[in-house]
């Protein structure tokens, strides 16, 4: 077992990988990240599986055999992904049982075109975990103002969320608090207050959005600082009065995951993200070269509680003529509409394949 990843989630962080491949599972991929990289979930998004399904012949014959029965082409991706999710969801199932659902979690995301309907999210959330029938997969949900209702119902029903496209800390809070909602009227009727969440906040977008017009003191630090940030947030927020009330009632922490850490910028570290973002009871998802990077050089830097130097970080960036809250909203909007050019584009890769078969 590698020792650089293993003493990260001897830290008590998670590894997640962020892809999954038809490949991966067939070659045994996961089964060795998992043994030998201490992986212990995965999630995806639509731009995932678009790379995957049009990227080889390995959901050919599958395709053909779903478009004889029902050649509508979100219908065959969700049966495509929802086989590909079992399948990996099982391997994680030890895990799942091990840490009593806290871990062991794969992700599957509603379509990115109700994302400003929610009661199709909610409907579609529900029918999807239902129908892919494991316990161990979360519905990823984006925290957009439509997101938020969708998320607290959701819950509400006791569908596990995982809160997608996250850009700051107030973004984070917003979601974390529709979460809450959700438990508090589950408590409130008398259900079980345990459905599991985390909420995936994006740093490595924040760099990639400025990195033209940034100083070179600056360059590559914006990401770390805001997920430094929503650290310290999402510490303060699990201290409550509010938290502390629900996990006397027998519910549970929403965690704070640390997405999109695959360096961007050429001359910025490959494993900055992880290195820099390192912190228990949270989980960093990273795609495959980024876990071997860091398998091979990494060297974790726990965050402090209070968030460390993320408040000056932010300040230097406002004085150079940043404006933080602006960028974060618009990168919450251009992930939306990229998942959804990435939906798209699926979809027409999906139907080019059902007419040719």
């Amino acid at each position: 077992m590698n020792e650089k990843n293993r003493a990260l989630h001897d830290l008590g962080q998670s590894l997640w990988v962020d892809n999954i491949t038809r490949s991966m599972l067939d070659e045994g991929t996961l089964e060795r990240y998992i043994r030998d990289f201490s992986v212990t979930g995965l999630t995806s998004n639509p731009t995932i599986f678009d790379k995957a399904i049009s990227g080889g012949s390995d959901y050919d014959a599958q395709i053909a055999e779903l478009a004889a029965d029902d050649p509508e082409s979100e219908h065959i991706f969700f049966e495509l992904a929802m086989a590909d999710l079992r399948r990996a969801a099982d391997l994680f199932s030890e895990t799942h049982s091990r840490t009593d659902r806290v871990d062991g979690w794969v992700s599957l995301e509603v379509s990115p075109l109700v994302a400003d309907d929610s009661a199709a999210t909610i409907e579609q959330a529900v029918d999807l975990h239902e129908r892919v029938g494991r316990e161990n997969v979360f519905i990823k949900i984006p925290g957009t103002e439509a997101g938020l209702t969708a998320i607290e119902e959701t819950i509400f029903r006791g569908v596990p969320v995982n809160v997608t496209l996250l850009f700051d800390h107030e973004q984070y809070l917003a979601s974390a608090d529709a979460y809450m909602k959700g438990i508090e009227r589950r408590i409130e009727a008398g259900l079980n207050p345990v459905v599991p969440s985390v909420a995936s906040v994006f740093v490595s977008r924040w760099d990639a959005a400025v990195i033209d017009d940034v100083s070179d003191d600056l360059r590559a630090r914006l990401g770390v600082a805001i997920g430094q940030q929503a650290y310290s947030a999402y510490r303060d927020l699990i201290a409550s009065d509010r938290a502390q009330r629900i996990a006397n009632q027998g519910g549970r922490t929403q965690r704070l995951l640390m997405a999109s850490t695959g360096t961007k910028d050429p001359e910025a570290p490959d494993v900055l993200y992880i290195e820099n973002l390192a912190a228990p009871n949270t989980i960093n998802t990273m795609p495959e070269d980024t876990l071997h990077a860091f398998a091979d050089h990494g060297e974790a830097h726990v965050i402090p509680a209070d968030g460390g130097e993320a408040e000056q970080v932010l300040a230097a960036y406002a004085e150079a003529g940043f404006d933080v809250d602006e960028l974060a909203a618009r990168l919450q909007e251009e992930g939306k509409e990229k998942f959804a050019d990435s939906w798209h584009g699926m979809l027409e890769s999906i139907a080019s394949q059902t007419a040719a078969a």
